[in-house]
Parts: structure tokens; sequence; C-alpha cells
């Protein structure tokens, strides 16, 4: 139960992964997620194009993610390592992204954990 809960918890995180995508390219535009060519707090801006470049990386972890889910879900040898992999890459995105992207850094933080440590902790499915 546990497992498919956070294997379902995978996929949703990189699909809220995507928010880093359609809005630099202006698919979509929210008030809580402004259109900004801006990175690192709005201290380095990358203009249009860097911005959407950047946009590219968020869509790769959106689908990095629902891979990562799927991996956990069936259970797939590799799933572990390879989620870890994802989750680095996605903090530093969320790092890069900062404030905006803050939420998603604190998850990065508590799945990094999990990762590392459920195993220690009795998460059985994590050892």
């Amino acid at each position: 139960m546990i497992k498919n809960l956070l294997a379902i918890f995978l996929v949703l995180h990189g699909l809220i992964h995507l928010i880093g995508f359609v809005v630099p390219w202006k698919i979509i535009q929210t008030s809580d997620f402004p259109y900004t060519t801006t990175i690192l707090a709005h201290k380095l801006d990358l203009g249009p194009v860097g911005v959407r470049l950047i946009g590219i990386l968020w869509l790769l972890a959106a689908f990095l993610y629902v891979v990562a889910g799927y991996g956990l879900w069936t259970l797939a040898p590799w799933w572990q390592g390879y989620t870890l992999g994802v989750t680095a890459f996605s903090l530093v995105l969320c790092v890069i992204g900062w404030p905006e992207a803050q939420f998603g850094l604190y998850i990065d933080v508590v799945l990094l954990a999990l990762l590392l440590f459920g195993g220690r902790i009795g998460i059985e499915f994590l050892q």
C-alpha cells in the first residue's frame, strides 16, 4: 500500500514539474507562477531563450519522475538509485527556480531522506 502511494506521489510530483515548462514557454499564465526570464531568486536574467532551455529541463524532470513512479510501482531493481538521481536533479532545478519552486525543494529533501534512510527506519520496500 505505501509503495503504491509513494509511486503515485512520484508521478504527481513529476506532473507538477510541468509548471516549470508551460510557464516559460507561455503555454499558460498564472499569478502563482508568473512568467519571468530570471532564475536564482531573480538574480540572473537568462532572457527568453535561456528560460525556455531551463523549461526543457523541467519537462525532462517531469518525464523522469513518471518513470521513477513506474519503477517503484513495479519494484524494478533500478528504481531506488534512479529515483535518487532524479530527485537530486529536481532539487537543483528547485534551487534554480527559487523562490517559486520552494515547496518542490522541500518535497525533494523529504524524498531524498526516504530514499537514503528509509530502510534504516523500517520502511521495508525501500531496502
